[in-house]
């Protein structure tokens, strides 16, 4: 009997985190659980990135993933709310590493393609087919429904090529 690979799936924020967890044994795909990781926007920054670093370690140590995958970040027109993306991201990318987990990257479009079958889909769409595809997985945010297309995304790709993916 073949052993699930459980997959931690990651959309990344510095005010909300997504994350979902899906087994996957083959070509199926089970449910295992989902939430939001959520940084103090009274807080400065330092304090805030560290929230989320712990936050996912707790979620991480909880479920015992063995591998993660993360969304790639867009650049905004604002190139401060970029740069603080960017360094959530990087404390994102960084707590499944410190667990041992090896982490794929995908790019949005990537991850909306494999769950929707276009590259453009809306949140909506996304949403929709997470519990299409996950039906135990019952009403979603769409930080957490997100973060569930990426660990799908990444259950899907992992077999086809080599990290990291993106």
């Amino acid at each position: 009997m073949t052993k699930a690979i459980r997959i931690i799936g990651l959309d990344p924020g510095l005010r909300n985190t997504g994350w979902g967890i899906v087994d996957s044994i083959g070509n199926r795909l089970s449910y295992v659980a989902h939430g939001v990781v959520q940084s103090n926007a009274q807080d400065d920054l330092a304090q805030r990135l560290c929230q989320l670093n712990q936050e996912l370690l707790k979620v991480i140590n909880l479920y015992g993933p063995h591998e993660a995958a993360v969304e790639e970040t867009f650049v905004n027109k604002n190139p401060a709310s970029t740069l603080k993306l960017g360094m959530a991201r990087g404390v994102i990318l960084l707590a499944p590493a410190q667990a041992g987990l090896t982490v794929g990257e995908y790019a949005a479009n990537r991850v909306k393609k494999s769950i929707v079958g276009v590259g453009h889909a809306d949140k909506n769409q996304v949403a929709l087919m997470v519990q299409r595809l996950l039906p135990n997985s019952g009403i979603v945010t769409a930080d957490a429904a997100d973060a569930l297309a990426v660990a799908i995304c990444h259950a899907h790709y992992r077999r086809i090529q080599d990290f990291p993916l993106s």
